[in-house]
Order: structure tokens, then sequence, then C-alpha cells
């Protein structure tokens, strides 16, 4: 008798339905001559689908984990219900796991998740977590940096662990000077994009649409003065200098020095460096931001967990 054909699309259909990983999927599928259903029902038997009866809770804890080697580095975000699991060590584990399988990749959650870790793929090893931890979990999102000639610099803020913590940084550094020198002045430029968030690296690269909101409350601002036009005019553009300067990256005052812009910083910095140097790259991971949270009874629910 032929064996069916195992698809994509039908291992992609069971993963669905069963929360379970792609190569458990595919197993399961093999084995059941490609009927969906049989296949669900025997992952179920094996306690493979077990996760899927978590898939619906928010998961907005968990922790942030960064890597960087040379002219790349990764960022990753992988959730967990709460935050007494992102202190386990094993979840600890998988994330920096996670993150080193990321490196190979194009840095995309996909093929994050397709990635190997070990045995099995990110995606399986993270169901596989589900399974065991007993709470639900996802990578949320992940980047992957890179720069022609220099390096990228990361930083972790109150980091719980070696390059984990619940805000990561990557900032890409172009340069053909000394690396060392790079990645130290890196680090810092880091560690001041984790305390001010900029916007944009430069004026350039801010989004128009942000400027020009800014720009048309600055305008009405300024006329309700009853200034000559000239004079509202240099008003607004003073304003939107001064925005520059709080949201773009380059312009701010350096958190180490705020005698100094970052720009200026980064300019004394290439007498260590040895050539000139450029931001041309960064992104900025704070655990949770823009995930809606469930509020809960906590009372309530270990009352339920001792009812069993």
């Amino acid at each position: 008798m032929k064996m069916a054909t195992i698809t994509a699309a039908l291992v992609k259909e069971l993963r669905e339905a069963s929360g379970a990983g792609m190569m458990d999927c595919k197993k399961a599928l093999q084995e059941n001559d490609g009927n969906v259903e049989a296949a669900m029902d025997w992952l179920r038997t094996k306690g493979i689908a077990k996760a899927d009866k978590k898939a619906g809770r928010t998961a907005a804890e968990g922790l942030i984990s960064v890597k960087s080697e040379g002219n790349e580095g990764v960022v990753v975000e992988l959730n967990s219900e709460t935050d007494f699991v992102a202190r386990n060590d094993d979840f600890q584990s998988l994330v920096t796991g996670v993150a080193g399988a990321a490196m190979g990749t194009d840095g995309s959650v996909d093929a994050v998740l397709a990635a190997d870790l070990g045995d099995k793929t990110v995606d399986g090893a993270i169901k596989d977590a589900i399974g065991t931890i007993g709470e639900n979990m996802n990578l949320r999102r992940s980047a992957k940096l890179s720069v022609g000639s220099g390096v990228v610099a990361s930083y972790v803020h109150n980091a719980v662990a070696t390059d984990l913590g619940k805000l990561g940084v990557l900032v890409g550094i172009e340069t053909t000077g000394d690396a060392a020198a790079a990645q130290a002045i890196g680090r810092q430029i880091a560690m001041h994009i984790a305390a001010t968030n900029p916007l944009s690296i430069s004026p350039d690269d801010l989004d128009q649409d942000v400027v020009e909101r800014e720009r048309a409350i600055f305008s009405e601002q300024a006329a309700a003065s009853g200034k000559p036009a000239n004079i509202i005019e240099k008003m607004v553009e003073g304003r939107i200098n001064k925005f520059y300067g709080e949201v773009c990256l380059l312009k701010q005052a350096f958190v180490i020095n705020p005698d100094l812009t970052v720009e200026a910083a980064l300019k004394e910095a290439e007498k260590e460096i040895g050539a000139p140097a450029k931001i041309t790259t960064m992104v900025r991971f704070a655990l949770g931001e823009g995930v809606e949270k469930e509020e809960s009874d906590f009372a309530a629910e270990v009352a339920a967990a001792a009812k069993g």
C-alpha cells in the first residue's frame, strides 16, 4: 500500500489544531497515513497535544535574550504567562538557546522557529517546554542586525543571567577601526538607548508624519502668542530642533556624559577606534510592550488550584 504524501500544508493544519511541534506533527501524520483526525488522536494519546489547552492564555511575561558576535547580533523575546516561570533555570536556558539558534537565521520569527535547537526545532522545543512547565509560551518577536564592517554591540538592563533580562538593545556601528574600542562605545550607546528609547537614529530617518504632527502643534501654540509670522517661524523651528534633541539618538544628551550629545561622544570615541564610526542600525525590545495583559484574581486562582 502506497503511503500518503505528507505535505507542508497537512503539517501546518495539524500543528495549528494541536499546538504540537512541527516534527511531532509530521511523525503523527506519517504514523496515520496523512489522516489529520487520526494524527490528532495519536498526538493526544502520546500527551503531545496537551499544550493546546494553554495556547489561548495570555503570555506577557518572560525574558529578552541578546547575542552578538562580531558584526552580527540578535535579540529575541520569549513570553510566558508568569514571572515565576521566567525565573526558572530551564526556561532561561531555553531563551538563551533560542537566541543562539537565531544567529544562524535571517532573524524573522518564522525562520527562528524553524531553526535547529538540539535534536528538534525551536518551535518543538518551545512546545515541549509548554508541556513540561505547564504555561503557555510563545516566541513573540525577534530581530537580527548586521553591519558590513564594524560591530554590533549589545546590552541587557537588569540582567537576571548573562544576556538575559527584561530589556535588551542592539546597536550597529560601521567602522574599519579597532573592534574592541568600537564595542566599548557601542555598549555605552546601547545602555543609553535602553534608558531613553529614541524614535530614530537621526532626524533624517525620523517618521515625517511624527515631525509634521509636532510642527502643527508647535505652530498653533506659537500663533497664539500674537507675534509676527517671521518670529513664529523661528519659534517653531526652535521647538522642532528641541524635539529632535529629545527623540533622535544622535541629538540626545549622552546619559553617560550629558555635556556631550551621542553624536559628539561617538566622535570622541573615534580617537580610540582609530577610524570614522557611524551608528547605522539599532533595536530595543522591552518585555511585553504592546501586549494587553489579562487581569486576574490571584486569590481565586490559588483557591481553584487547591480544589484540584
